[in-house]
Formats: structure tokens, C-alpha cells, sequence
């Protein structure tokens, strides 16, 4: 199991895009996806294609999402 700090793409809204959102902590584990925690947010666990671990170049530049994606895992 690791921790780091990182990066959440959220999607926007209709009248703004997505964005990268920092302040989380996430955990890698043997489970699907990370484990995505803040003081701000309830605790969830998300792909991995919304996880950065370092600080994106661009907080609005889309990362490649997949077709049919999953936004959060139950």
C-alpha cells in the first residue's frame, strides 16, 4: 500500500470544463482503482485514469478518458 499526494480530474460543469483539482491524498492498493481522500470530499475510490501523482503542466488539459468510463468505483 502507498500514499502520495496528487491530482483529481473532475468533469465541470455544462458551462465550464473538467479540471484537476488538488489537496488529496491517495492510496494505492490492491484494490481497483485509488482510494482518494480530503477534508473537503467524502472518501472514494476512483480509476486510475483521474489520478496524477505529479503536478499536471496544465490543470485543464484533459487526461485520456476512456470510452464508456467509469468516473467512481462503489
Amino acid at each position: 500500500m502507498k500514499t502520495s499526494k496528487c491530482w483529481v480530474w473532475f468533469k465541470g460543469s455544462l458551462n465550464s470544463g473538467g479540471y484537476w483539482k488538488e489537496g488529496f491524498s491517495c492510496t494505492f492498493d490492491e484494490n481497483p482503482g485509488v482510494l482518494i481522500e480530503s477534508p473537503a470530499y467524502v472518501t472514494c475510490r476512483v480509476p486510475t485514469w483521474r489520478v496524477l501523482t505529479k503536478e499536471p503542466e496544465n490543470l485543464y488539459e484533459s487526461p485520456s478518458i476512456p470510452d464508456k468510463a467509469i468516473w467512481k468505483i462503489i
